[in-house]
Order: structure tokens, then C-alpha cells, then sequence
């Protein structure tokens, strides 16, 4: 199981390949949104935004998010772990039910594209 240190590195490791991706990609990321992703095997949630292409980790906190994020995120600490190092699709993830994904329709349509 992954632990809260590496489900956050693995975050910052997220947000540094939005930052550098260019064209399509670069543009989906490019939202002002409030972020949230729990981490459901153990039970803790980091809150922040994902703005200018980047995810901002503010906190992390123990149990679901406590308010609604315009963007969240669940899965376990190691499909988190194993997304980020291209080892699980996040689109087979997705639709097999091991990652949710909440938001706005719009944004869901801008978000497709790093799917």
C-alpha cells in the first residue's frame, strides 16, 4: 500500500508533467479549479487547485473531502502511485470504477483530452 508521502510525491510528479506538456494537453490543464483527491485505502484527502497547469496542494486531511471541490478525484493510494508512472491508464481506471472523477460537464469535456 502506498503511503501519504508517496501519493504526495506522486502528485507533485503529476503537476510537474502538466507543466511540461504542450499543445492539447497543456491547454486541458490550464483550468482554475479547486482540486480535491482522496485517497480511499487511506482515508486521507489533499485539497487544492489545479491553476496555470500546475496542481497546488494546499492540505491534506483525514477522511472525504470536507467541502465539494469543482474537481475530484478518488482511487487508492497505489493506482494514484502507478498512474503517475505510466504503469495503470487513467482512462481504463476510470471506466472500471478504481478512479472517480466529479466536475462540472465542461470541464469533464476539457478534461477528456489528458485521459
Amino acid at each position: 500500500m502506498a503511503t501519504i508521502q508517496e501519493c504526495r510525491d506522486a502528485l507533485d510528479r503529476l503537476s510537474g508533467n502538466l507543466a511540461r506538456a504542450d499543445g492539447g494537453v497543456r491547454g486541458a490543464a490550464a483550468l482554475d479549479r479547486s482540486l480535491s483527491c482522496h485517497i480511499t485505502d487511506l482515508d486521507q484527502t489533499f485539497t487544492g487547485r489545479l491553476e496555470d497547469g500546475r496542481i497546488r496542494v494546499d492540505a491534506v486531511a483525514a477522511g472525504p473531502p470536507a467541502q465539494k471541490a469543482e474537481i475530484r478525484l478518488a482511487m487508492a493510494g497505489d493506482d494514484l502511485v502507478a498512474m503517475v508512472a505510466g504503469e495503470l491508464n487513467f482512462a481504463k481506471a476510470w471506466a472500471s470504477g478504481r478512479v472517480k472523477l466529479e466536475a462540472g460537464f465542461r470541464d469533464l469535456l476539457r478534461l477528456k483530452s489528458l485521459l
